[in-house]
């Protein structure tokens, strides 16, 4: 029996990951909701007629009544920050819309694992968490694994070698107060210092690694894209791919997701990213890195920040 996968928000996240999920062969059905239901049509029309050349998928736009019975929903709905709009506001919009599609999704899917992907994700994981009445372990943000992916790009770059053996988190949130636990980044076994230390040749083109910039690439690489084409959705397709693709092989798999934190580092109630165990039931548990004192004061400061926006947000609205 195939996977059934419901996609809300047609626009370029979602139909990026919809088309990624059918080209991959994920899963056998995809149903794509969005408010604008020509563009759903239109999108799921588009991927389908390439199925020919992929594993066979049923891929359509539809209504809530037909995401019954998915497996996992991906939820990419709201809307883009605009000029001279705060962050606050648009917090408050986009979390308006969860509380909207919050019942009608959940009656549809009650079983399902969801991965939020819409922005801001640490607050609408949050917020669905609380809307929603599912089990929390059910709920996943896409949170930093795009963070993540985009250092070990940079760190790969830097040292010329394969972005597969490099292993490294980005820890927080999916936003300005995220950070790199530096003492935790491995070159295959070793530590990055160590790495450039034991190497027994240089190539010419090595650049030394600079923490700040790369840190800072990595905080900015969303808007410089955003700048250049409009819009950011190749890379956050392929992330939440791999988050599906986690949730449906049923594996115990670590990665660097946003979900509710209980205690962990002394954090509770509010969602942000560690690693974190997942399998086929959802989050499973998470894996506590060893962390410096001032790499936990940055974790905590974090969870601070999104706290404050937090409190800041009317969730009885409508």
């Amino acid at each position: 029996m195939g996977s059934k996968v419901t996609i809300i928000g047609a626009g370029s996240v979602g139909s990026t990951i919809a088309y990624t999920l059918a080209v991959q062969g994920q899963v056998s059905e995809i149903v794509m909701i969005d408010v604008n239901t020509k563009k759903a049509l239109g999108e799921a029309m588009d991927i389908r007629q390439g199925t020919p050349f992929m594993q066979p998928c049923q891929i359509y736009a539809g209504s809530y009544e037909d995401a019954a019975g998915s497996d996992i929903v991906v939820v990419t709905s709201g809307i883009a920050r605009k000029p001279g709009q705060t962050r606050l506001e648009l917090c408050q919009i986009n979390v308006n819309i969860i509380k909207s599609i919050t019942p009608q999704i959940v009656k549809a899917c009650p079983d399902a694992l969801y991965v939020f992907v819409s922005n801001p994700v640490d607050i609408l994981t949050y917020a669905f968490v609380k809307f929603s009445g599912l089990p929390e372990q059910k709920i996943i943000g896409s949170g930093t694994l795009l963070d993540s992916a985009r250092l070990r790009t940079r760190i790969a770059e830097n040292l010329a070698i394969n972005q597969r053996d490099v292993h490294a988190f980005v820890l927080g949130e999916h936003g300005d107060s995220s950070f790199v636990p530096w003492s935790t980044v491995r070159i295959n076994s070793l530590g990055i210092n160590d790495y450039r230390e034991r190497l027994n040749y240089r190539e010419p083109f090595q650049a030394e690694i600079n923490k700040d910039e790369i840190e800072n690439y990595i905080r900015t690489s969303g808007g410089k894209i955003i700048a250049r084409k409009g819009a950011t959705f190749y890379a956050i397709a392929v992330s939440v791919s791999d988050i599906i693709r986690t949730l449906l092989n049923g594996s115990d798999s670590v990665l660097c997701v946003s979900s509710m934190m209980h205690g962990e580092f002394g954090i509770s109630n509010v969602c942000l990213s560690i690693p974190t165990i997942v399998n086929g039931q959802g989050i499973k548990g998470t894996l506590l890195p060893m962390l410096t004192p001032e790499e936990e004061d940055k974790l905590r400061h974090s969870a601070d920040v999104l706290k404050e926006v937090l409190s800041q947000i009317d969730f009885t609205q409508a």
